[in-house]
C-alpha cells in the first residue's frame, strides 16, 4: 500500500472565536512522533501524526496490527511519552497520568478480592477523593449499565460481558474528560460483543463523553464513532479520516443499510492485504 500521510487539518477560528473553538477541542494531537531503541535500530512507531478530537465526540482508530494505535493510546493516557511533537487535553499538555482521563483495556483487570462496587470505586481510592457522593454516584453508573444487584459480587462471579461493564463504569466514575478505550471488547465472543456495542453506545448517549476507541473491526468502528481515523502500517500515521453519517441511535439492523456498508467500503478500500483488520 503507497500510504502518504494526511494529518486530520483544524479550521482556523476568527480572533473572537478563539476561545470557543479551544473550549470544543479536547483532544489535540500536533506532529507526534515516537520511536524506540532496538538491537536492529531505531523504530519508529509513531511518525508525525495530527488529528483533533471535539467534545464529546466518539472517535474511532483503525489500522493493521502493530500500527502503533496502542502506542498513541498509551501516550494520550499519559503512560508512555512522546519523542516529538505534543498531545493536549483540553489545550493543557499531556505530559504523565491524569485525572481527568478514564481508561478501559482490552482485560477488564479488575481486583478479585473487590467486590463490583469496590472496584468501581479504587479511582476514589487512590485518589483519596472519598465521600459518600461517589459511592451513590458508583450505584447510578452500576445501575446505567444494568449491574445494580451485582454491586456485592465478585468479578469471578461475572461473565466476560459484565465484566467489562464494570470496567467502563470504573473508568467514569471520576467523571474524566476523556474515555480512551483499547480494543475493549476485543476478547470477547461475537454475539456479547455486539451486544457490548449497543451497550456502550446507550452510555456514551447517556454521558455524552469525549471517547477515543481503539479496534480492529471496521464494522465496531462504523457502528460507533461519529468519525474514523485509519492509520498506515508503521510507522503509523492517520492516512484518512472518515465521518460516519448514520442517524443515532443505531440499531444492530443498520450494518445491514447501504450508508452502512458504504463507509464500512470507504475504509477497506485502504487495505489492500486481505485479513488486516478484522471483518
Amino acid at each position: 500500500m503507497a500510504a502518504t500521510s494526511n494529518p486530520v487539518q483544524v479550521e482556523i477560528a476568527p480572533a473572537e472565536d478563539v476561545a470557543k473553538s479551544v473550549t470544543m477541542e479536547a483532544i489535540s494531537v500536533r506532529e507526534l512522533s515516537k520511536g524506540y531503541s532496538s538491537r536492529d535500530g531505531k523504530v519508529n512507531a509513531l511518525q508525525q501524526i495530527s488529528f483533533s478530537v471535539s467534545e464529546g465526540e466518539f472517535v474511532a482508530i483503525v489500522g493493521p496490527s502493530g500500527c502503533g494505535k496502542s502506542t498513541l493510546l498509551k501516550i494520550l493516557a499519559g503512560l508512555l511519552p512522546c519523542s516529538e511533537g505534543q498531545a493536549c487535553l483540553r489545550g493543557t499538555p499531556i505530559t504523565g497520568p491524569r485525572r481527568d482521563i478514564g481508561v478501559v483495556f482490552q482485560s477488564p483487570v479488575l481486583l478479585p478480592w473487590r467486590s463490583v462496587l469496590e472496584n468501581v470505586l479504587l479511582p476514589v481510592d487512590v485518589q483519596h477523593l472519598g465521600g459518600d457522593r461517589y459511592r451513590k454516584l458508583a450505584e447510578e453508573l452500576l445501575s446505567l449499565v444494568g449491574l445494580a444487584e451485582f454491586s456485592r459480587c465478585y468479578p469471578w462471579e461475572l461473565s466476560g460481558g459484565m465484566q467489562q461493564r464494570v470496567a467502563i463504569t470504573r473508568a467514569l466514575i471520576h467523571d474524566p474528560a476523556m474515555l480512551l478505550m483499547d480494543e475493549p471488547f476485543g476478547a470477547l465472543d461475537a454475539m456479547t460483543r455486539e451486544q457490548m456495542n449497543l451497550e456502550l453506545q446507550r452510555i456514551w448517549l447517556e454521558r455524552k463523553k469525549t471517547v477515543l476507541f481503539i479496534t480492529h473491526s471496521i464494522p465496531e468502528a462504523v457502528f460507533l464513532a461519529d468519525r474514523v481515523l485509519v492509520m498506515t502500517p508503521r510507522p503509523g500515521r492517520i492516512l484518512d479520516a472518515v465521518p460516519v453519517e448514520i442517524p443515532r441511535p443505531r440499531r444492530v439492523e443498520a450494518m445491514n443499510s447501504p450508508e452502512f456498508c458504504a463507509t464500512v467500503s470507504s475504509i477497506r478500500r485502504h487495505f489492500h492485504v486481505k485479513g488486516a483488520l478484522d471483518a
